[in-house]
């Protein structure tokens, strides 16, 4: 059954069974390959994406089920115009492996959006379904500051 979706501002026609999770259509279907397969079960946050602006583990939400627009890492900003999220990722040099990064700065673009000042214990409470293997939360805490900060002086 074909489908369309609005993806990063651009519609997308896809023809492919209802209960195919989003991750894949974003991935193999379009070629967004931003969002990253991480456990399949929503429990890593690498595939996190946004739904209208919600934060979605793109693994568990079934192509039938989207109900609005997705936003993808590709569509937060772009290496000459960066988003404040993706600015202050690299000034506070948050990734080592880089592998979950991508669903780590879609749930915190989401944070931001929902509270503008978040104190440590909210960071750690909206980020704690985002796994790092490499252990770099304390950066990733700063960085959501930062952003924040950067967010206020625009």
């Amino acid at each position: 059954m074909s489908t369309t979706l609005r993806i990063n501002g651009t519609p997308h026609e896809v023809d492919l069974p209802d209960d195919v999770p989003l991750l894949w259509v974003l991935r193999d279907e379009i070629g967004l390959t931003g969002t990253k397969f991480g456990c399949g079960v929503a429990a890593c946050g690498a595939c996190t994406v946004h739904i209208d602006g919600e934060a979605v583990r793109s693994c568990q939400v079934a192509l039938f089920d989207v109900w609005g627009d997705v936003t993808t890492i590709e569509g937060v900003g772009a290496p000459d115009t960066m988003a404040a999220v993706q600015k202050a990722w690299v000034a506070n040099q948050v990734a080592q492996c880089g592998y979950c990064q991508s669903g780590q700065i879609m749930q915190a673009a989401s944070l931001l959006a929902e509270n503008p000042s978040p104190s440590d214990a909210e960071i750690d409470e909206a980020m704690q379904g985002n796994l790092c293997r490499c252990g770099t939360y304390p950066r990733i805490r700063a960085a959501i500051h930062d952003a924040a900060s950067m967010m206020k002086e625009a």
